[in-house]
């Protein structure tokens, strides 16, 4: 199955001069979405980890599948203000302004080695934010798992160079 089949292509949004690529197509298709779930538990194979987390909202949607296939905790990074304990907190760029990701204090430890999964990597801003998310509670990056990489926008290039581990199901250029 070629999982790029399934992702719709949307220019000019969320704002002009974006090519948006929706993963709703996929995930509505049942084959599709279980395909791409096998995918990224055949890929998560190599790494060592304890804990899977993604990034709010639509890496949750693969993550917590592949969470309950592996039986890992799974570990949700969240929009600012959205998690109710004490978190640690993360300001970054994206290609079109400025967020901010939090993760509760007690989810991570110095133990925990962590699978992140998220939909799409672009610039890797999101990434970044999400891998110092784990490193500041005292746990370790395992890798990434990515279901999209718009592979001529660096995101992946730059995390590699960051010494993490990196593994996409499909490519696509960002423009």
């Amino acid at each position: 199955m070629n999982l790029k089949d399934y992702i719709r292509s949307i220019p000019d949004y969320p704002k002009k001069g974006i090519l948006f690529r929706d993963i709703t197509t996929l995930i509505k298709d049942e084959n599709a979405f279980a395909e791409t779930i096998n995918q990224i538990v055949e890929r998560s194979k190599k790494f060592n980890f304890t804990k899977i987390a993604a990034i709010e909202s639509r890496g949750f949607v693969f993550a917590s599948a592949v969470s309950y296939v592996l039986k890992k905790p799974f570990i949700m990074l969240r929009k600012k203000n959205k998690l109710p304990a004490d978190v640690h907190s993360i300001n970054f760029e994206l290609e079109y302004g400025t967020a901010t990701i939090e993760v509760h204090k007690d989810s991570i430890n110095k133990k925990d080695e962590v699978l992140i999964i998220d939909d799409l990597i672009a610039t890797g801003g999101t990434a970044e934010a999400a891998a110092k998310l784990v490193e500041i509670s005292k746990g370790k990056v395992a890798g990434f798992v990515f279901v999209i990489n718009l592979f001529d926008l660096g995101g992946t290039d730059n995390l590699v160079k960051s010494n993490y581990k990196v593994e996409n199901l499909i490519e696509f250029p960002g423009h």
